[in-house]
């Protein structure tokens, strides 16, 4: 999605259809400032992506996380802890840092009572109006009044978006909006929540489904039991 919003694939795309050509300009990525919210599995994977394909410097922020940590989870990523530059790989900043320098800011963080609304009027303000914001992670992390807010207000150059807090998304929802992007309004790209609906995940998922009903049956463990 951070490609897809950057490059303006959809509005490109909607623009040929109805028989224009190019919508507006794109965002090189070589070299930017990637803010990742979460360093998990799937924050660490989005910024190996970050450094090595498009040479981006990262930043990260959770509530547990410290240099030490980062450090840690770029060595188990096979990357360096120290870059060519002599700047940190995965760079562990404050939660207003990552917010006020990066050039695009993803989000990849557990949806909890503390973590619900964790960005708000304060940190898209604080967000550079040139910088892009993207959230695959769960909907209600981000204060969705306040990002609707700053979307029409353009204080911020895009919003990409595959979770919500209501889903399915409302008939009535200004995301649905065709004018998005027009006059000063932000970029946005909104997708129905299929970052997790592929073919192979969905039938790993149901595979182990199958065999956990087996090893039930055999009184066996279960495999990945939460409770």
């Amino acid at each position: 999605m951070i490609l897809a919003l950057a490059r303006n694939i959809a509005a490109d795309d909607a623009s040929i259809k109805t028989g224009g050509w190019q919508s507006d300009m794109a965002v090189g990525l070589s070299g930017k400032t990637l803010g990742v919210v979460g360093l998990g599995r799937l924050g660490a994977a989005v910024a190996r992506i970050g450094s090595l394909a498009f040479g981006m410097k990262i930043k990260c922020w959770s509530s547990s996380l410290d240099q030490a940590k980062a450090d840690e989870m770029a060595v188990k990523l096979g990357l360096p802890t120290v870059d060519e530059d002599g700047d940190k790989t995965f760079q562990a900043v404050s939660k207003e840092e990552l917010f006020a320098t990066a050039d695009v800011v993803t989000l990849h963080y557990v949806l909890s009572g503390r973590s619900r609304g964790l960005v708000g009027v304060k940190e898209l303000k604080t967000m550079k109006k040139s910088a892009l914001l993207v959230n695959t992670s769960r909907g209600a992390l981000i204060d969705e009044t306040a990002l609707l807010g700053a979307a029409n207000e353009g204080s911020v150059r895009g919003v990409a978006l595959d979770v919500f807090e209501s889903e399915p998304l409302p008939a009535d929802s200004p995301w649905r909006s065709q004018d998005w992007g027009k006059g000063n309004k932000s970029r946005v790209l909104v997708t129905p929540h299929m970052g997790y609906v592929e073919e192979g995940i969905l039938n790993s998922w149901y595979a182990e489904q199958a065999e956990n009903v087996e090893r039930w049956l055999d009184g066996k463990d279960i495999l990945h039991q939460l409770v």
